[in-house]
């Protein structure tokens, strides 16, 4: 038997800076839990592959891999698209346990990588009465997703900002610029803008244009490999095993 790995499955990009990020987080993952085995795979874009990944693992004599989708809701990639190489996997590799993890979002550790990155950017607590949010994702046409989003700027909402909307970079309207331009509207005094997505990449590139486009006082950084995001992949692995051992206990 060996201890189960953790696969974090990104989903990929063409700007290198996608996996520069995706690399530095999981360094701070395994940083963070020294003697865990973390590997890295790609959807799409980037190398490795999932299946290349997982045929590695097998060959080394793994036998249980915890596949942890790198992504902030529920939407197509983590409903369809990683449960279905995952399945081709275990149909290839019938030694291999493989169980997919939940996502990341939503989760408390996400809200504090956010207000980490505006903090850093320049905002302070007494910045908050009279400072309009625009939480950015990068867009779903999934139900869920879109009601997670706006359920977080709902939380969000209640910790002090005179304003919290959600905008999108691709998929729905509104944009981040149709938000920003709303709120001085409606004579928000100081507009922040906070990018939920992981790493950098074309539709955070298009969030930050839009923000500086339409004025935005403050442009925060994406989430990238901060230490909450690091346990934040830790406990959704734990939470993993612990579902599949009470499963097979039961």
């Amino acid at each position: 038997m060996t201890h189960p790995t953790l696969l974090v499955i990104a989903h990929g990009s063409r700007d290198p800076r996608h996996a520069a990020t995706v690399h530095a987080l999981t360094e701070r993952v395994r940083a963070e839990r020294p003697g865990l085995r973390v590997e890295t795979a790609y959807l799409e874009f980037n190398a490795p592959s999932v299946p290349r990944v997982l045929e590695r693992l097998a060959a080394e004599g793994a036998d249980e891999v915890v596949a942890l989708p790198l992504l902030l809701t529920r939407a197509f990639h983590a409903k369809t698209d990683i449960p279905s190489v995952l399945r081709e996997a275990r149909a290839r590799l019938p030694r291999l346990r493989v169980r997919q993890a939940d996502v990341l979002g939503p989760s408390p550790l996400l809200n504090a990588t956010l207000g980490r990155r505006l903090r850093e950017a320049g905002i302070r607590p007494g910045d908050l009465p009279r400072t309009g949010l625009v939480l950015a994702s990068a867009g779903s046409t999934d139900p869920e997703a879109i009601a997670v989003i706006a359920e977080i700027a709902r939380e969000l909402r209640h910790t002090g900002w005179c304003a919290v909307r959600p905008a999108f970079a691709s998929a729905l309207l509104p944009r981040t610029e149709d938000v920003v331009r709303a709120l001085r509207a409606e004579g928000v005094e100081r507009v922040a803008v906070a990018p939920y997505v992981i790493a950098p990449g074309r539709l955070p590139d298009r969030i930050a244009a839009g923000a500086e486009a339409a004025g935005a006082d403050i442009l925060a950084d994406v989430l990238g490999p901060a230490p909450e995001l690091a346990r934040l992949l830790l406990d959704r692995f734990d939470e993993a095993l612990v579902r599949e051992r009470a499963s097979l206990s039961a």
